[in-house]
């Protein structure tokens, strides 16, 4: 007979992984916001003065200003250009399956590998500059990696390509879950290949549409790596194009780090990925509701 924690059992090394290294850090996360602890110590309770502090601090608002920008750019692309990605690589063709593997290829790349070759490719002297100068378009290189916004739309297209991969798996799923039936339908009644997309495609993926919209939306505001290693790690001319996990990154650690107040912007910065979470929920449920 099977006793009562059996189950438990076979549940409780997962467990303490969670609690280990999810569940106690954000607890822990919680409380530091709440005081003046340092990386060398400290943790006197100053109750709202983190929270004060950011309303006050000019650097927490172009943090916010950037990851807001950020989101909002790079989510219509992820939305529509994956898509139609997963349109073509869907049909059955010779070598479609090396296509897929290709534009797949990003996704599993490593994060400092992909920054490294966009700043090679970006460079003054790299191969775009290199290539528009060949063809007679510019006189003097483009400024990709150290102009405030090209550095900042620069990192927005790194995002965008990685991340094309990825959202077309996911859309490829969603497509093969649409109704034959529905298509044929529309074709006897003389509807033609776009009419078909967007009468019956795109209605019978809005739900994948959200879902894709809510991971991209935030995997932007949380963007770190690619404004981090195309900027060699400054943010951009003066900070200029520092997110907010980066100022938390650059407040939070060194022998000077600022734990307390750091913890108070990753707070801010969850309450913000949650409410777009729910958001995305609502907005998902309404669409299944339909």
């Amino acid at each position: 007979m099977t006793r009562w924690y059996t189950p438990w059992l076979f549940l409780l090394p997962g467990l303490a992984v969670v609690v280990t290294f999810s569940l106690a850090p954000f607890v822990n996360m919680i409380v530091l916001a709440f005081t003046d602890a340092t990386a060398l110590g400290g943790g006197r309770f100053t109750g709202l003065a983190n929270f004060q502090r950011m309303l006050d601090d000019p650097k927490f608002w172009l943090a916010l200003r950037n990851s807001s920008l950020y989101l909002a750019c790079i989510v219509p692309p992820l939305v529509v250009l994956p898509l139609l990605i997963a349109l073509l690589v869907q049909k059955k063709l010779p070598g479609i399956t090396f296509f897929r593997t290709a534009f797949f290829t990003p996704v599993i790349a490593s994060a400092v590998v992909v920054g490294l070759i966009w700043t090679w490719l970006l460079d003054s002297q790299g191969l775009v500059n290199n290539v528009l100068r060949a063809l007679g378009w510019i006189s003097r290189p483009v400024p990709f990696l150290t102009d405030e916004w090209l550095l900042l739309f620069s990192a927005m297209l790194v995002t965008v390509w990685k991340g094309l991969g990825y959202y077309m798996i996911i859309y490829l799923a969603a497509l093969g879950n649409v109704p034959n039936d529905l298509h044929e339908a529309a074709q006897v009644d003389g509807a033609g290949p776009i009419r078909r997309f967007f009468a019956v495609t795109v209605p019978a993926l809005r739900p994948t549409m959200v879902l894709v919209a809510a991971l991209s939306a935030v995997n932007g505001f949380r963007v770190f790596s690619e404004i981090y290693l195309l900027s060699g790690g400054s943010g951009g001319p003066g900070g200029a194009n520092t997110s907010l996990v980066m100022l938390i990154q650059q407040t939070g650690t060194g022998l000077t780090g600022n734990v307390g107040y750091a913890s108070a912007l990753s707070l801010v910065l969850f309450v913000i990925t949650l409410g777009l979470l729910l958001v995305t929920l609502r907005l998902n449920r309404r669409e299944e509701a339909l």
